[in-house]
């Protein structure tokens, strides 16, 4: 079995600030930071530290020649990454102090992925093979369509919502991982339950992955459901703590992990991750996950 993040690439311009900037205002920034980001990149980066064997497709500009050499030194395979004639994609990101963020993304490179890059990188995958995707690349109905007539298994980070994505042949997904504004963005509703109920009448054979914050999270399949309670944690950075989540659950998932265990691995991963100020830089390795669960 082979595991390919075909995914987003960003270079991520960080500011921290007192607040969140308001319409109409202007304030100081007492510290900017750039930084290696990306869905795809962090969500690679949390499965490889979790020990996962892993792949990354993608696209970077000139600008952007050092991330691939990043996820390398975290032991990601690189090969699927090409570098494009268009800036690579952007981030801006607000950290105030209590630990939240706001982000505004400029896709660039990441928005230069056609069909027949898709088609290229697939040809060295197969039926039984996973494929973690995100919403932050171009050409993500074919896809997704692709992946599934290889037979390959689909987890879903449906960020961001677009009208374009809920169009898109969502029957395909195997698992859906998000939060819940992502969930209301799918299903129109806010509560758990509803976000659930909705996604399972949908598409019945689809397994659900709901991140609920400081609430923790909650898995539901037709059959049954799970819930885990988030680790109480002094936030300084939660930039990448969806991102750590999702990538130490799937790899939990595909070491054939049960899904409370893997739940709870999740949990502890991205507690570790927001105590740290960055994205892929603040995920913690796997040896550290486990020390914390035993300590």
């Amino acid at each position: 079995m082979k595991l390919l993040v075909f995914g987003s690439l960003n270079i991520d311009d960080v500011y921290l600030v007192d607040h969140l900037v308001k319409e109409g205002e202007t304030i100081d920034s007492r510290s900017y930071t750039r930084c290696e980001g990306g869905k795809g990149l962090n969500q690679a980066i949390a499965l490889a530290k979790a020990g996962a064997e892993v792949y990354f497709a993608g696209a970077v500009g000139e600008d952007g020649a050092f991330l691939p050499a990043f996820l390398s030194s975290f032991g990601v395979r690189t090969e699927y990454i090409k570098t494009v004639d268009e800036p690579t994609g952007r981030a801006i990101i607000q950290v105030d102090d209590a630990g939240r963020n706001s982000i505004i993304l400029y896709g660039g490179a990441n928005r230069r992925i056609s069909p027949e890059t898709v088609d290229d990188v697939l040809c060295g995958f197969g039926e039984g093979d996973c494929i973690l995707l995100q919403n932050e690349i171009s050409s993500l109905d074919y896809l997704i369509c692709a992946a599934h007539e290889k037979g390959m298994t689909i987890f879903l980070n449906p960020s961001p919502i677009t009208e374009g994505l809920k169009r898109g042949p969502l029957g395909f997904v195997d698992w859906f991982i998000l939060n819940e504004v992502e969930g209301y963005g799918l299903t129109g509703h806010t509560d758990e339950d509803g976000i659930i109920m909705e996604l399972l009448r949908n598409y019945p054979s689809c397994r659900v992955l709901l991140t609920l914050g400081e609430k923790g999270s909650v898995y539901a399949d037709a059959a049954r459901r799970a819930r885990r309670s988030a680790f109480p944690v002094d936030a300084s950075d939660t930039t990448a703590a969806g991102d750590t989540f999702t990538g130490y659950f799937v790899n939990a998932i595909l070491n054939s992990e049960e899904v409370d265990r893997a739940l709870l691995i999740a949990a502890q991963a991205a507690a570790i991750a927001v105590s740290r100020f960055g994205a892929g830089r603040s995920i913690p390795y796997a040896d550290e996950v486990e020390r914390a669960l035993t300590a």
